[in-house]
């Protein structure tokens, strides 16, 4: 039967995402995300707790490529370089073949306040989460939460552009932009006295 098959909530998530584009968030019911691709309601509750947490699956996978990229770094690399290069790691989270479906996710997000929280809360998860690995390495508790923010809006500045049409870089290469333009505006900015 369909259930059983692997790749399952990988095929809910597609399903969902194109219901959630064409039909909206709020018209859209678990019931017909497991329907449109053969499956029970009962099916799509064992992947996930509710329809919100198909568009936020894989939160583990992402923490653990950013703590697998923030162990490949050197010990000497300043707060800011480790975060950079910890996002960096997620390139193969964003590769060209999911370009289409995470714009699609993000107008979603975009469309819905209750889903732009759950995004924002996903974004002070991964925060948090980088300025404990940071500290783990000896980084100051202050210097480890500032690297830590500002990594998050990197990764957010760099997600959106990414995701804007036209756009065909890869992933890091567009963290690299962003992260440059952050140590360009830091070079240049004064103490505040």
């Amino acid at each position: 039967m369909a259930r059983w098959e692997p790749g399952t909530a990988e095929r809910l998530q597609a399903a969902a995402l194109e219901l959630f584009a064409t039909r909206g968030y709020e018209r859209t019911t678990a019931t017909e995300i497991a329907q449109s691709v053969g499956l029970t309601e009962r099916t799509f509750f064992r992947h996930f707790q509710d329809k919100r947490e198909v568009l936020f699956h894989g939160q583990d996978r992402l923490s653990e490529a950013i703590l697998d990229g923030v162990r490949g770094t050197p010990d000497d690399a300043s707060p800011l370089d480790t975060v950079a290069r910890a996002l960096c790691a997620l390139a193969p989270f964003f590769s060209p073949e999911r370009r289409a479906s995470s714009r699609t996710r993000k107008a979603v997000v975009d469309d819905n306040p209750a889903l732009q929280e759950r995004e924002l809360r996903k974004l002070a998860d991964l925060a948090v989460l980088l300025a404990d690995t940071l500290r783990a390495r000896g980084v100051g508790d202050l210097a480890a939460t500032v690297a830590a923010q500002t990594g998050t809006a990197v990764f957010g500045v760099a997600f959106g552009r990414w995701v804007r049409d036209g756009e065909e870089r890869g992933f890091a290469e567009v963290v690299t932009e962003v992260h440059g333009e952050l140590l360009a505006l830091a070079g240049r900015a004064a103490p505040v006295a």
